[in-house]
């Protein structure tokens, strides 16, 4: 049996976690699967744009199989960034800027699976159930990445119980 796996992944504006003492702030990066389940969860400095954070979000997947197709938002309307994960066998689903200066790439049949963008969404909905997650009180970035990939199995785990 074939099966398509579609990956959605997201910055949730609402989980930047504000100034710290070691800097600006937290971005959580996740990606789910076609049932809004987690797949790969990544936290990083607010700095960097997403699209520099997509490929390390991607290799720390829980997943050995990577994803046929990346649904994401306009923010990762990058060439370089659709190169790179054509290189990787996995297509690039995202809507254009508005201010896009370079000629379209894709046309309007794949972004048909751009409606589907709402399960992630769901995921970061779930995630904002537990305060620890949507509150950092961790100093170091890898306690708070351990108690974010926590509520992913707590999520995994109401699901398949």
């Amino acid at each position: 049996m074939f099966c398509r796996r579609h990956i959605y992944p997201c910055k949730k504006r609402g989980l930047d976690v504000g100034k710290t003492k070691r800097g600006k702030g937290t971005k959580l990066m996740a990606v789910a699967d076609r049932s809004g389940l987690p797949v790969a969860v990544h936290v990083a400095s607010a700095s960097p744009h997403e699209v520099r954070l997509t490929e390390e979000t991607l290799k720390r997947k829980h997943v050995n199989k990577s994803p046929e197709k990346l649904v994401a938002d306009k923010a990762y309307d990058s060439d370089p960034l659709d190169q790179c994960l054509k290189a990787k066998g996995i297509e690039l689903i995202a809507p254009h800027k508005e201010n896009r200066i370079k000629p379209a790439t894709q046309d309007g049949r794949c972004l048909r699976r751009y409606k589907r963008r709402w399960k992630i969404e769901r995921l970061f909905a779930w995630l904002q159930n537990y305060r620890r997650i949507v509150v950092r009180y961790e100093y170091h970035s890898q306690n708070y990445l351990a108690f974010v990939q926590l509520g992913c199995i707590v999520i995994l785990l109401k699901q398949y119980l």
